[in-house]
């Protein structure tokens, strides 16, 4: 009997140290590093600055050119009727000649364009060159 008892002793044992050895192997597991981005380098002021600078430079060219395209078009704008000079346009009367649209302000001044275009294209912005 005290070999028996002997024997259960020494498994219980060596089962409790092989599980002692497993948890401590499993809970000793390094973790992976966390990956992230690097820092981005930190910009000097001066840098910084001239960034800026460059910004505002180019806000300020698109407005330029914002204004001229604005005031190119107002030259190119017709307004008036080519037949009766003063008169207003009405941009429901129009005809299409040479690919471009040509305003009147009643039916009559488009009749008689249409009989002499030549004798008014002079007066019209969209065919003055550019």
């Amino acid at each position: 009997m005290e070999t028996k008892r002997k024997r259960l002793i020494t498994v219980s044992l060596l089962t409790g140290l092989l599980l002692v050895f497993a948890i401590s192997v499993n809970g000793c597991k390094k973790s992976e590093p966390e990956t992230s981005q690097p820092a981005a380098p930190a910009m000097s002021k001066d840098t910084e600055h001239k960034m800026q600078d460059m910004a505002k430079a180019a806000e300020d060219t698109a407005g330029q050119m914002t204004e001229k395209a604005t005031e190119m078009a107002k030259e190119t704008e017709q307004t008036t009727c080519p037949v009766m000079d003063g008169n207003k346009i009405d941009k429901n009367i129009f005809v299409e000649y040479e690919g471009k649209k040509v305003y009147f302000c009643c039916p009559d001044c488009k009749a008689k364009f249409e009989a002499d275009p030549q004798k008014y294209i002079a007066k019209l912005p969209q065919f003055k060159e550019q």
